[in-house]
């Protein structure tokens, strides 16, 4: 991988994030950019420098969303209108299974569309523009510097052989070189990209790719879950999304929200260095969200 050091993933730079008005807080790492060799093809990608979150987003996080009034304060530096930005339905069901909410778990359930949304409310509470992670940032960050050894992932992930069929609280396994925890295994993570069979042959030279969304399906999962086997993780392994993980939604249409059948996914935050302006946040949203 060229730009990345080893000798610096124990330096790491650190953030820490509280959303205004509460004490819930979590913790942002600063990745350098950096060129690396991506997917099976090993078609060089480069990255410009973004932070992303040290764990998966929590429950506990997300329900400040899901559940408080509009009424902690609002970053200063942003004339985004906070009441624009619409809040879960409740669920109509326990979408955890008894897995586990409180206490550190992972948020699951949740469509793509909806971990946006929260971005979207995280800009408006911190001014500081959030989202999902692109497939190319994803891997980079996962990988940091090389593909973990087979041998190891058991000590970095809750896999289908030590997971005991649930997911656990975020943290608990060995971070990666970048400090980076569950980047493997718990819960799958979404990614920003519209899924594509052959999106190593659709990369071109140009750096920070985005394959953008042109419909509501399909998107790239990225990471496995608590249900993949140790043979199918890894770094580069891909995962498309699937109208099936809202079969059992008895909704017409379909919750933007929820996603009934998938407890075994979530998502994690990135936030680039060069921040947008608010016309750009604005514009990003608005190709991002697809209903």
């Amino acid at each position: 991988m060229v730009g990345f050091a080893p000798a610096l993933a124990a330096q790491m730079e650190t953030q820490e994030v509280r959303i205004p008005g509460t004490d819930v807080q979590f913790t942002m790492v600063d990745l350098p950019g950096g060129s690396y060799a991506m997917g099976d093809g090993g078609k060089t990608i480069t990255v410009s420098p973004f932070a992303i979150s040290r764990h998966e987003v929590t429950h506990d996080t997300y329900r400040i969303f899901q559940e408080r009034d509009n009424d902690s304060p609002v970053a200063a530096n942003t004339n985004w209108d906070v009441d624009a930005v619409s809040r879960p339905s409740p669920p109509y069901l326990d979408f955890t299974y008894g897995m586990g909410t409180r206490g550190g778990y992972p948020q699951v359930n949740t469509t793509q569309q909806a971990a946006l949304r929260f971005c979207a409310w995280l800009y408006d509470k911190t001014g500081r523009f959030f989202r999902l992670p692109t497939e190319a940032e994803w891997e980079y960050a996962c990988l940091a510097g090389e593909e973990p050894d087979p041998a190891d992932l058991q000590d970095m992930a809750w896999l289908y052989e030590n997971g005991e069929e649930t997911y656990h609280p975020v943290g608990e396994k060995q971070p990666n070189a970048w400090g980076l925890y569950d980047m493997l295994g718990n819960v799958s993570e979404w990614t920003l990209d519209e899924y594509y069979e052959d999106y190593a042959e659709r990369l071109n030279d140009d750096p920070d790719p985005w394959m953008r969304p042109d419909g509501k399906h399909s998107r790239t999962v990225r990471g496995g879950s608590y249900d993949t086997y140790t043979e199918e993780a890894g770094c580069r392994t891909r995962e498309k999304s699937s109208p099936r993980w809202q079969a059992r939604d008895p909704q017409i249409p379909k919750s933007k929200w929820w996603n009934v059948d998938s407890p075994f996914l979530g998502f994690r935050l990135v936030s680039p260095d060069k921040q947008p302006t608010e016309a750009e946040v604005q514009a990003f949203f608005a190709e991002a969200i697809v209903d």
